[in-house]
């Protein structure tokens, strides 16, 4: 019996261990990129080729998430308005939604699992056959042309996105409302950003580009730290979708907590 608690014991000091390590492995990971982004050599076309990968390449499938959560979002929330006799704020409420909250998370969600996984694949499988390897010996640094442009095409791509996403939730809200009420896309836009202020706004962005952030270093970083043989490569593909989104959600509590401090003050 002792012998057992002992072994669960020692199991669970490894696993905290090798927790704690891995965190601070992904901080010293995430240094060594602010290190590097702004050093020469500056790879801007394959930055721009990794922005073609994650922005064009996402957009049908932002495109019809979006519409689909505006139409959906704006269903959901006519019998509560129409309880009030309030439906006339719905345009109001669907602009609050969809651009503090709904567009940019939404966003990050669908490329966390889209483009993380697909990018944790492939610096992975680059790990694995020991690609990485060969662009060293080819005196390329392989963080610089790897890791540092794609999370650099991150950055840029995924809060782009985030704002078209908003904008197609929106028009998909209007769609719903104009066929229900009739109402000009004018009236809509103009009702569903009344109540938005530069602070809201700030707040989107500033969002959209730290999830940006997260899934390109989460991503990178379980790519470039992928062992040996194939279950190597689907474990980073895992890790970086399931990490992602936990951090995703966590920065999103913090961000909205901090704005709603500043906008108190």
């Amino acid at each position: 019996m002792l012998g057992k608690f002992a072994v669960k014991k020692y199991l669970f000091s490894k696993g905290i261990d090798e927790y704690l390590t891995d965190v601070y492995n992904a901080y010293r990971f995430a240094l060594q990129f602010f290190k590097e982004v702004f050093k020469p050599p500056f790879h801007f076309r394959e930055v721009i080729n990794q922005c073609y990968e994650i922005g064009l390449k996402s957009l049908p499938l932002i495109t019809l998430t979006g519409f689909i959560v505006g139409v959906v979002f704006t269903k959901q929330s006519r019998p509560s308005l129409e309880d009030f006799g309030a439906t006339s704020w719905l345009p109001s409420l669907m602009g609050i939604a969809i651009v503090k909250a709904l567009g940019p998370l939404v966003t990050a969600l669908i490329c966390a699992g889209k483009v993380g996984s697909g990018m944790g694949a492939e610096l992975g499988s680059m790990k694995v056959t020991e690609q990485i390897e060969a662009m060293e010996v080819s005196a390329i640094n392989p963080f610089k042309y790897l890791a540092v442009t794609r999370i650099v095409a991150a950055s840029i791509a995924i809060p782009l996105l985030s704002f078209y996403c908003s904008f197609i939730a929106l028009l998909g809200s209007f769609v719903n409302v104009h066929n229900l009420e009739a109402t000009s896309f004018v009236t809509f836009f103009h009702n569903g950003f009344a109540t938005i202020k530069f602070l809201d706004v700030f707040t989107s962005v500033f969002k959209s580009i730290v999830f940006a952030f997260t899934i390109g270093i989460i991503a990178c970083y379980k790519g470039f730290n992928a062992t040996r043989g194939t279950r190597g490569v689907g474990n980073a593909a895992n890790e970086t979708v399931v990490l992602a989104m936990f951090m995703i959600f966590i920065e999103e509590l913090v961000i909205v907590q901090v704005s709603n401090w500043i906008r108190y003050f």
